[in-house]
């Protein structure tokens, strides 16, 4: 019997990898996992660069609309979630795609997540306190300071996950590197898993005309329907929060435009830095990647 394989094409985002693992999927006969942790939002849309409803026709996609702004999602949720929908897709097939850009859900899906230590609510409500009354701006500025190597790579417009690096270091004393012990859990499964290694120039070319069509397909007024629900961490993420800054008027419809694409293309790099740091992804072309899983299903076929 073949062994169980997931194809991960991981990168930053606005790299291709949408079309990329249709393509993928629908040569191998196989369903998609997004590891995404805003497509996975059915209010969301443009936003999200959620693929569109063609593409999701073309080949099966799971984490995607799949929950709600009002839910509660995180890396656990998403790696049970993802656990069970390849058992049920190793069913039928012997391979499933995954992609997508948030590291740490990728890596709670093939190696799992570290066991924490537990928050006190003391703690807990001390740092959501002051989260609400200074906003997200203390919050990066508080992290930065205290935990400057987690602050490189982290997903700076995330406020979930800045509040449980603040968490964790105010009830251990301890950096977040030094809590993550990197334990890999035992799967059912192998890994084959790539990222798209574009050059920055033109992955910014990306960034820059993705944000002008998505304010072009309604961008602003996606966002005035979320904007009465900006106190949700699900909405705490680039593309809405510079939208809400210029709907309480603090900034002007331009210059939220531009804090768009600096922020994503930002986020980008800090993804870039995430894959490249990770030893398991092999960082190739998009083309190349298409070479490299053509040989592997072809030396599949043959074992």
């Amino acid at each position: 019997m073949r062994a169980k394989t997931v194809i991960v094409i991981g990168g930053p985002t606005a790299s291709g990898k949408t079309a990329l693992a249709i393509e993928a999927a629908i040569a191998l006969n196989t369903e998609i996992i997004s590891a995404d942790s805003r497509q996975c939002y059915k209010e969301l849309k443009i936003g999200v660069a959620r693929p569109s409803d063609f593409e999701l026709s073309r080949r099966p996609h799971h984490f995607i609309a799949s929950h709600s702004i009002f839910d509660d999602v995180n890396a656990a949720i998403f790696e049970s979630y993802a656990l069970k929908k390849l058992d049920d897709i190793f069913k039928t097939a012997d391979v499933a795609v995954v992609v997508g850009g948030t590291g740490l859900y990728l890596k709670a899906l093939l190696d799992g997540l570290d066991e924490l230590p537990q928050v006190g609510k003391e703690v807990r409500q001390s740092i959501a306190d002051n989260y609400r009354q200074n906003g997200l701006k203390w919050l990066q500025e508080a992290v930065s300071k205290k935990d400057p190597m987690f602050w490189k790579t982290a997903e700076q417009q995330n406020p979930a996950r800045l509040l449980r690096a603040l968490e964790l270091l105010e009830t251990t004393g301890m950096p977040m590197q030094q809590l993550r012990q990197g334990t890999k859990k035992q799967r059912p499964f192998q890994a084959l898993c790539f990222s798209i290694d574009m050059d920055r120039e033109a992955l910014y070319q990306n960034i820059n005309k993705r944000v002008d069509n998505m304010m072009a397909d309604g961008l602003q007024a996606e966002a005035e329907g979320l904007f009465r629900h900006q106190h949700l961490q699900a909405l705490q993420t680039v593309g809405y929060a510079e939208l809400f800054s210029f709907f309480r008027g603090e900034t002007d419809l331009p210059s939220a435009v531009a804090a768009i694409k600096q922020n994503t293309r930002r986020y980008a790099k800090r993804q870039q830095t995430w894959f490249k740091n990770s030893g398991s992804y092999r960082r190739l072309s998009a083309e190349n990647i298409r070479v490299a899983i053509r040989e592997w299903a072809a030396t599949s076929n043959e074992s």
